[in-house]
């Protein structure tokens, strides 16, 4: 692996909708974060939805370290989604992808793409409302050139293992803050 930016995509094993709550939604999202940080990885996108998640982040100096901070995001999630829904040892996620992204505009489509994910998945018709991505947060703090640069972005030819549909998140409109605005 080189260092640099990657996109991340995963979903829940057999397609199951078990982030399919606001608290889950939540905890996910907290323990994407702190798995990030554990690992030195930079975040920089993401989209958690009800079976699947994709996230962008630049690496540390020595990326092999991803598969280390995604096996602990899996453990620790599965652990705490069987414990609720006790079942134990059912298995929660099934393989994850990774594309290491090496161009520009490569990387800008998919930016793109991953922030406005709940609006592919009909979810939702602003992203910018869905607090479990990260389109909000990219419009208030990105530089505005560089905002409306990957606003220009076309995601049609954006090659994104996505065949998944989740369900819709009562209370996604709520205005809670997400652990990245602190």
């Amino acid at each position: 692996m080189e260092a640099g930016a990657y996109m991340v995509t995963c979903g829940t094993y057999q397609k199951a909708q078990l982030l399919s709550t606001p608290q889950r939604l939540d905890f996910f999202l907290t323990l994407l974060f702190s798995s990030a940080k554990e690992f030195g990885w930079t975040l920089e996108a993401w989209a958690i939805l009800s079976n699947h998640y994709h996230f962008i982040a630049s690496s540390p100096e020595n990326p092999t370290s991803l598969r280390k901070m995604i096996s602990k995001l899996h453990t620790l999630s599965a652990r705490e989604f069987n414990l609720q829904d006790q079942t134990p040892g059912r298995k929660v996620w099934f393989q994850f992808f990774d594309t290491h992204i090496t161009y520009p505009s490569s990387y800008y489509a998919r930016l793109k793409y991953v922030h406005y994910n709940p609006v592919h998945h009909g979810l939702i018709p602003q992203a910018v409302n869905y607090r479990w991505c990260s389109a909000g947060w990219f419009e208030q703090r990105a530089n505005p050139a560089f905002y409306k640069t990957i606003q220009q972005f076309k995601t049609d030819r954006v090659n994104v293992l996505d065949g998944f549909d989740p369900q819709p998140i009562e209370a996604s409109e709520n205005g809670v803050k997400p652990p990245y605005s602190k």
